[in-house]
């Protein structure tokens, strides 16, 4: 199966640079709306069978113009939303409180998923629903999957589950609204990231453009 990984357009909060993950959660800025409405020519290039977006109102409308494109219906799945912030929901992206997410997010990455977010999730249970999702499309029988969710957890899973992304790498790659990471395999032999927001991905820790670290704009 062909993975793609899209994150959504840019919503306001993204602007003030906040953790924001509760659902149903912000819709785009206008901007946000242009990225959505270019991203079918952007993936002009994938055959894509299945479409997914996140319970979140940003990743929907993210997923409408390509849904329009493609004549899909968009699948709505919570397995597929941010992780959520816990007690740190709305704080700034760039305080303690920011890192303090973003280094939870990938030490799940890194194997301590016993880890749990403060009043949030543990990494045992992101990794679950997110893997969930995944399987369900891997099932389908879909040659290429379309999943438009955000950030954070696409950063987290693709450092978990691609054999060519560590955390490092992770950490130190943004992804932009409507970035895309592009995988390759199944749930059972397991996924290699072949691009990183246009850029090929090669060895562990290689390849794509350097990015801000520990960058936590939902």
């Amino acid at each position: 199966m062909r993975l793609l990984l899209v994150r959504h357009g840019q919503t306001p909060t993204n602007v003030d640079y906040l953790l924001d993950t509760a659902v149903p959660g912000p819709g785009l800025t206008a901007l946000g709306e242009q990225q959505a409405a270019k991203l079918p020519e952007a993936l002009a290039g994938e055959h894509i069978d299945t479409l997914y977006a996140s319970t979140l109102i940003r990743t929907q409308l993210t997923a409408a113009p390509l849904a329009a494109a493609r004549g899909l219906d968009v699948l709505v799945r919570d397995g597929i939303r941010e992780i959520s912030a816990g007690d740190l929901e709305m704080m700034p992206g760039d305080s303690e409180q920011g890192e303090l997410y973003m280094r939870t997010a990938f030490a799940w990455a890194a194997g301590d998923t016993a880890l749990r977010m403060p009043g949030g999730e543990s990494g045992t249970e992101v990794l679950a629903r997110y893997d969930a999702v995944v399987e369900e499309a891997s099932a389908s029988g879909a040659g290429t999957v379309a999943l438009v969710s955000h950030g954070a957890v696409i950063r987290m899973w693709s450092a978990a589950r691609a054999v060519n992304v560590d955390v490092p790498f992770a950490a130190t790659h943004r992804l932009d609204n409507t970035g895309v990471v592009v995988l390759e395999g199944s749930p059972s032999d397991g996924f290699k990231a072949l691009s990183w927001a246009g850029a090929t991905v090669a060895a562990t820790g290689e390849g794509g453009p350097a990015g801000r670290p520990l960058d936590t704009t939902r």
